[in-house]
């Protein structure tokens, strides 16, 4: 079943030609249907969106345009709600909570839904990466076109790769956040990166014009200290090159390879209450420097997005799926993953793009780029957690 975007549901809806109360409806009975075997809400909040869903077409019928009229979004727990009240102003329709990890886990590649874990929709045996679980499993699946998610170490960006979508890390401290250590950052999940466009455009207020292509990219499989599995390297790389076939990206030339320091033992201190942050502080001023650096040679940063295919559901072991994203909550870049097609396995793996601070709209417009020239495609999960496309 083909699932309409964000964009065309509003435009859709603000021409008359839907009502968003069809729209929202629609999306409650594909949720009722798929969720029992997903497991990716842990609340639908089915009158509540239907009000919602009448008060957009209400707007409407009074003559106005909202950007986002009728389109059903997903919020990251429980307490997501507050962050999507500019999509709602914009005439969204929240349907329900996602799910997160359960409490007490001492990882967060995972998610526990109201009806129990959630599932990767590409293969039901495999987690869908966390923590915002059930944000990318939802979209992924066609329940929503968008969901909400926060970052703190790649909590958007890996379920990103691994259920195939699209996940936008915005830069850090751009928007409020709760996180006490100011590494979490708001971020979105979905199905296009023209709907994570228009999101954006949104909570921004901000319009991107399109950069001349192709774009310089330096290009790292492990950023100079990670050591990911060569197939996830081999998948984003292959991506890389349908970039620079498509006139998107050139490489940087002479090569540029990064050569950050582990962020990992920095990121825990500083999430570590009572922890001495000197050492971390110093680590962050290296990579700082070495990042400025690169980014005076370069307009984007390529890497995988993770560096294993899916884990299954009791855990990742000894390799932390943080490795190639927890840099970019240290230093604050906004980073997006597209998809980077199937593994072996039959499950997604991502292509993450990095630009410097505040260019959320060079990331998006390259992505959008991307797409229509066939660089990257948008992947179809089955809505029944099962290794086959949603046709």
């Amino acid at each position: 079943m083909s699932v309409d975007g964000a964009r065309e549901i509003a435009d859709a809806v603000c021409a008359g030609a839907r009502r968003a109360v069809d729209v929202v409806a629609e999306t409650l009975a594909r949720i009722e249907r798929a969720d029992p075997e997903l497991c990716a809400f842990l609340d639908v909040w089915e009158q509540q969106a239907l009000r919602r869903a009448a008060e957009a077409d209400a707007r409407v019928a009074a003559g106005e345009r909202p950007p986002l009229a009728g389109v059903p979004v997903a919020v990251k727990g429980r307490r997501g709600l507050q962050a999507a009240e500019p999509l709602l102003d914009a005439g969204a329709v929240a349907v329900g909570a996602t799910s997160v990890p359960g409490p007490g886990t001492p990882w967060q590649t995972w998610g526990l839904g109201a009806r129990g874990r959630t599932v990767n929709p590409w293969r039901a045996d495999r987690t869908p990466g966390g923590s915002s679980a059930g944000a990318a499993v939802a979209v992924a699946a066609g329940l929503v076109p968008l969901a909400t998610g926060v970052d703190g170490a790649g909590s958007v960006r890996i379920p990103a790769a691994w259920c195939g979508v699209t996940g936008l890390k915005v830069t850090g401290g751009r928007f409020p956040s709760r996180d006490r250590t100011g590494l979490a950052a708001p971020g979105i999940l979905a199905r296009t990166a023209a709907d994570a466009s228009l999101w954006w455009r949104v909570v921004s207020d901000r319009d991107a014009s399109a950069p001349p292509f192709p774009l310089t990219a330096v290009w790292s499989p492990g950023l100079g200290f990670a050591s990911p599995d060569p197939e996830p390297v081999s998948l984003a790389r292959e991506t890389v090159g349908r970039l620079v076939e498509a006139g998107v990206v050139r490489l940087a030339r002479p090569p540029v390879e990064p050569s950050l320091l582990d962020p990992g033992p920095a990121w825990l201190t500083l999430r570590t209450p009572g922890a001495d942050p000197a050492g971390a502080h110093r680590v962050r001023a290296a990579n700082d420097t070495r990042l400025h650096a690169l980014f005076d040679r370069a307009d984007l940063l390529l890497t995988p997005t993770t560096p294993t295919a899916p884990h299954g559901h009791d855990g990742p072991g000894d390799t932390y799926s943080t490795a190639l994203t927890w840099a970019f909550n240290l230093s604050g870049q906004p980073a997006l993953s597209v998809p980077a097609g199937l593994g072996a396995d039959g499950c997604p793996a991502g292509l993450q793009l990095v630009a410097p601070h505040d260019r959320e709209d060079l990331l998006l417009t390259v992505a959008e780029e991307a797409e229509r020239r066939g660089a990257v495609e948008p992947l179809r999960a089955s809505s029944r957690g099962e290794n086959r496309p949603l046709g």
